[in-house]
């Protein structure tokens, strides 16, 4: 016996009904003409991943829920053609301040215009970018449905993404006759987490003793990117396939019964580096959140830097070198190599670009504060107005022709407050909010080693990755003059924020006392710039969103 599924990889939209349900049944239709008779759609697929209060709203699920009566009847056609929906359905009772709450996170089984079967899922992630026990419930049911053509069928247990990451669901489809486990999911990405999935599944069918296929979303939503990498494995572990990251794709397995076992057979996609996955995310997250929001092209501040080189570059792959606008904005303390970099980078990339001096509108803010300022030293002060002229401007432009500004801090940045509320941090998305420095400039090398759009090797010009970095905002700045070397920042950024370690604990590891107290320090005081920062890409296991939600007032500290 030999069946043909095929996993549809594709990229949904939160909230476009028409267009997710047009999108599976074109898929559905395509792949059964190839002579696929089981198509598993990702976790969530008619609504998209995750619609959060949507979620809450009665009018969003009954419109879920005719959408996949949609699909099951424009699918009807389809002899022994079974389809795999993802799709929230049920509802609560509600007060202003009470919900009791029936929701389901569910699947649906889909064959010849009927709904054969509907499961819940029943663990409910609430960690990390997790919030489902706010909108559902678990399900308490088991999933195990036939597919294929008769005298050709295979028992196919249902699982949903978290239901795989523990025992229970897996033994109980077992032990109501699957043969085979279909993992539908929508777990967002962040470097690595394809292994960590892979690893899993590996766990959980050498436990059970039955093949896998996972069935995985591709696509940027909001901060959070799917990365795909749908993968097949068999019943001792192997990997049978795996599908390519960060694109749609339609992944084909055959399925063989050889006397009782089930063996899988797919095309593997090659593994690839962690850079090549942070770019892919960075350009993925670029790109849907430009596109699926409508805005015509993007615009940012190219200063001659590092983080703006490294968003320059982003952008230009996402988007292409004619929806990519930059503007250079010296200030009296811009050196030369400055400028002369960013324009010799925006042409490398064949981007518009424009040089507004600040210098008239810092002087004019000086001679206006001047009375106030009278026997005051220039301190941050003056450094801050530089900072927000340039952010009116980037605005400013931005309110005229369309164009999102796009911020160029990154996480070290953000986590201790080396940023300006309404300056630098003005703007609509933040590319590299949840890299910290030390990646920004490994990732600048990788990129100009590499050209995986075909827009150019060596964008950034070397002496931008060399130079020592400087916000130029008074007379030979650099950034250490203030915070501590970015390697020695980083690592506690990394101990502290993503892993939770305690300040003594990162001290006995070897850190001095006085750099960890700092950077320490400066992460619990700037909670409240945080909290104003543009929505930026997640792709850390821990990123300053929600993944991070801290009390701006508090005086307690790890």
């Amino acid at each position: 016996m030999t069946l043909k599924l095929c996993v549809a990889q594709l990229n949904f939209v939160v909230g476009d009904l028409a267009g997710n349900s047009q999108k599976i049944i074109d898929a559905a239709r395509s792949a059964y003409a190839d002579g696929v008779r089981l198509l598993l759609t990702p976790e969530l697929s008619i609504c998209g991943y995750a619609a959060e209060d949507l979620f809450l709203r009665p009018a969003f699920i009954t419109a879920c829920d005719d959408a996949v009566k949609t699909v099951a009847r424009e699918l009807a056609g389809l002899k022994d053609m079974t389809v795999v929906v993802g799709h929230p359905t049920g509802g609560d009772s509600r007060t202003r301040s009470v919900a009791v709450q029936s929701r389901h996170n569910a699947a649906s089984v889909l064959c010849e215009g009927a709904v054969l079967a509907t499961y819940a899922k029943r663990e409910l992630p609430n960690y990390q970018v997790f919030d489902e026990r706010r909108y559902f419930t678990p399900g308490q049911g088991v999933c195990v449905f036939e597919a294929g053509a008769a005298g050709n069928k295979i028992k196919v247990g249902l699982l949903i993404c978290e239901d795989a990451w523990f025992e229970e669901p897996a033994r109980l489809s077992k032990e109501a006759g699957a043969e085979l486990l279909a993992v539908i999911n929508a777990s967002p990405f962040h470097v690595g987490k394809g292994d960590e999935r892979e690893q899993m599944m590996r766990i959980r069918v050498q436990a059970c003793g039955l093949p896998l296929v996972y069935a995985h979303l591709v696509g940027g939503q909001d901060e959070v990117v799917f990365e795909g990498h749908s993968f097949a494995l068999n019943a001792d572990g192997a990997v049978a396939g795996r599908a390519p990251s960060f694109i749609e794709n339609m992944f084909v397995a055959l399925v063989h019964r050889a006397q009782a076992a089930i063996h899988l057979v797919a095309n593997v996609a090659p593994e690839r580096s962690p850079e090549a996955d942070l770019w892919d995310a960075l350009v993925l997250g670029v790109r849907d959140y430009i596109g699926k929001n409508g805005f015509p092209s993007v615009i940012l501040g190219l200063s001659g830097g590092i983080d703006s080189a490294l968003v320059l570059a982003v952008a230009v792959d996402a988007l292409g070198k004619d929806r990519v606008r930059t503007v250079m904005m010296p200030s009296p303390y811009t050196a030369d190599i400055s400028w002369i970099d960013a324009r010799d980078m925006a042409e490398r990339l064949g981007v518009r670009y424009d040089e507004i001096s600040i210098v008239p509108e810092f002087e004019a803010f000086k001679k206006s504060l001047a009375g106030e300022f009278k026997g005051l030293a220039e301190d941050a002060t003056e450094e801050n107005i530089q900072a927000r002229i340039r952010g009116t401007l980037l605005m400013a432009l931005s309110n005229k022709f369309g164009s999102i500004v796009l911020t160029t801090g990154n996480k070290s940045e953000m986590a201790t407050g080396y940023c300006t509320l309404y300056g630098d941090m003005a703007g609509g998305f933040a590319v590299i909010k949840d890299l910290a420095k030390t990646t920004v400039f490994r990732l600048a090398r990788w990129r100009n080693a590499n050209d995986p759009y075909g827009t150019g090797r060596e964008p950034i010009p070397e002496r931008i990755i060399t130079r020592p970095p400087s916000a130029e905002l008074r007379p030979d700045q650099t950034d250490q003059d203030s915070l501590p070397a970015y390697e020695v920042l980083d690592a506690i950024l990394e101990r502290y924020m993503e892993n939770d370690q305690s300040i003594e604990g990162i001290i006995a590891a070897g850190f001095a006392r006085a750099d960890v107290e700092k950077v320490t320090r400066l992460i619990k005081i700037n909670e409240y710039k945080r909290r104003q920062a543009p929505v930026g890409i997640r792709v850390t296991h821990r990123s300053f969103g929600k993944d991070w939600r801290y009390p701006i007032t508090n005086r307690f500290r790890a």
